[in-house]
């Protein structure tokens, strides 16, 4: 198992459209053959503000690479990441592998 983490940095004003585009993202993501473990916003209470996180489980590499495939073929994710941009919620990603130690 390899989970991809997504580490975004986001427009602090924006939080909640970040939070609607993890909402709407999940559907696509789930259809195209990975596993949502959870989308993560940051909070004022500790650490950097304009931090989020997404972690997405895939059985393989050669399974992450067949959802990058239709992930990138669906319209609904299509229309998802159109409506993020516009919103400029996004202002970075950074995608790593992580694996599972216990």
């Amino acid at each position: 198992m390899l989970t991809l983490c997504i580490r975004y940095t986001l427009d602090p004003a924006k939080l909640a459209a970040f939070e609607a585009y993890a909402n709407r993202v999940a559907g696509p993501i789930e259809r195209c053959g990975g596993k949502v473990v959870g989308y993560f916003a940051p909070t004022k209470f500790a650490g950097p503000t304009n931090v989020g996180l997404s972690l997405i489980d895939f059985p393989s590499l050669a399974a992450y690479e067949r959802y990058r495939e239709a992930l990138a073929a669906d319209p609904e994710h299509t229309e998802v990441a159109k409506h993020a941009a516009e919103a400029g919620v996004i202002l970075v990603e950074d995608r790593s592998f992580v694996q599972r130690v216990s």
